[in-house]
């Protein structure tokens, strides 16, 4: 998996990444101290907002940065969201009232919905062999398991010597190494083609998702993958301290096997893609993940569980999770023309936390009018429909030829020779022009 690093481009990404990360971890706890800080009692109220107004900047910015983000310089895009970004966070250490936090948030979440999908669009790029840039996805899972494990122990380790608005100062310095580290390199842009209209460009990667059969079977997976997130990352605090009684301790524990099934996932996850096609490995990981989350559902509606049967049925889940997400970028990669890419990944990011934003509310009120067994069931349930939903919408043989027309060729096009619709072992729709062949014994884009 390391290989990877030997590649001078990636390798800074890489490093611009972990940096990038942990600078979030910190200010993932410094938000929690501020927002206790401001209201009190209140904050957990200020943190759900907080945690909304995150996935409406996700879910509605992400679109429009795509939409520019094939005009610009990668480069120069990426380096000057990660100023906003760090120039965001050393604003918030000033704040006396709820709503700067507010507004501090959404300008912070609204430049990182920008750089996100740019940043994961450019990977493909500059890795083009997809051996290495399906461990590049494995590395990137990773790096974020392993800032969820470590941030708390730094910032812990910091808050002995420093006040935790200092912690914003980290959060800066970590948004700044990012920039110099992408500015070190030189990043491939792909040429646009035509020139659109910005309407074309804002829904561009949208239209182009909903209209690619494997990318529609990918949304239902992240619907899957969102509830079964939602239920760990919502209300594992509240099962660990209401229901079992423990402390905070044990709720760290809990999260660290939902963490380490997903890191266990990530070293897994090369081999598994080299032997199974994408289509296998990530149904296997939704349906072991709900599978785990129904047994905990039946054995929670019959006994309290213990702290060692949640961490084991959170290990599976994270397994699950991660093997379901992980390679997304793998098909998107394979679904779009290198120009359209930055569309394509922010619709899957758009798309993605449309989810939670959805899911996330859900669980928390699920368990909060009927109890732990009820909230666990139900998100099992809904994990289920998106399941279903991908065995339905995405072909068993993701490969082979596809019946489709050309409503925007002539007729006497050479292309058109003979009868209409045809088929050949390309996906075109009036969106993509030829794709490229894939280059993966998947099977042709």
């Amino acid at each position: 998996m390391l290989s990877v690093l030997r590649n001078r481009t990636y390798r800074h990404l890489f490093a611009a990444q972990i940096v990038a990360l942990t600078g979030t971890g910190l200010a993932t706890l410094a938000l929690a101290l501020l927002a206790y800080d401001l209201a009190g009692d209140g904050a957990g109220l200020v943190l759900g907002t907080a945690l909304t107004i995150k996935m409406v900047a996700y879910v509605t910015i992400a679109p429009l940065a795509a939409a520019f983000a094939e005009r610009l310089d990668r480069r120069r895009m990426l380096v000057a969201l990660d100023l906003v970004r760090a120039a965001v966070a050393l604003c918030l250490p000033f704040v006396t009232e709820v709503w700067q936090v507010y507004v501090l948030i959404f300008l912070l979440q609204s430049a990182s919905a920008g750089f996100t999908p740019a940043f994961q669009a450019t990977i493909p790029d500059v890795l083009t062999d997809e051996r290495d840039y399906t461990k590049a996805l494995s590395l990137s899972r990773l790096a974020m398991d392993m800032e969820s494990l470590l941030s708390p122990m730094l910032a812990a380790a910091l808050l002995l010597i420093v006040s935790f608005d200092s912690l914003f100062w980290g959060t800066s310095l970590g948004f700044v190494a990012s920039a110099m580290l992408v500015v070190s390199v030189a990043l491939p842009s792909p040429k646009p083609g035509k020139r659109r209209g910005i309407y074309d460009r804002t829904t561009r990667g949208i239209r182009i998702y909903l209209k690619t059969p494997r990318l529609r079977g990918l949304l239902a997976l992240s619907w899957s993958a969102a509830a079964l997130s939602s239920m760990v990352i919502v209300n594992t605090v509240v099962i660990i301290r209401s229901d079992l009684g423990l402390s905070d301790s044990a709720v760290a524990i809990a999260l660290a096997g939902f963490g380490g099934g997903s890191m266990l996932a990530a070293f897994a996850l090369p081999r598994l893609l080299d032997r199974f096609e994408d289509r296998k490995v990530m149904i296997f990981g939704a349906t072991l993940g709900t599978l785990a989350m129904a047994a905990a559902a039946v054995l929670a509606a019959m006994m309290p569980l213990s702290l060692a049967l949640l961490t084991v049925f959170w290990t599976c889940t994270g397994f699950g999770y991660s093997a379901t997400l992980t390679p997304s970028g793998r098909l998107l990669t394979r679904s779009a023309h290198p120009e359209d890419r930055p569309a394509v990944f922010a619709a899957q990011f758009t798309l993605s936390h449309g989810c939670w934003l959805v899911l996330y509310p859900l669980a928390g009120g699920l368990m909060t009018m009927f109890g732990s067994a009820v909230a666990l069931g139900w998100m099992a349930a809904f994990s289920v429909l998106g399941l279903v939903a991908a065995l339905l919408i995405w072909p068993r043989r993701d490969q082979g030829s596809v019946a489709h027309d050309h409503p925007d060729l002539p007729q006497d096009h050479p292309h058109l020779a003979g009868d209409a619709p045809h088929a050949h072992p390309i996906i075109i729709d009036d969106l993509h022009p030829h794709f490229p062949q894939n280059r993966s014994q998947n099977g042709p884009a």
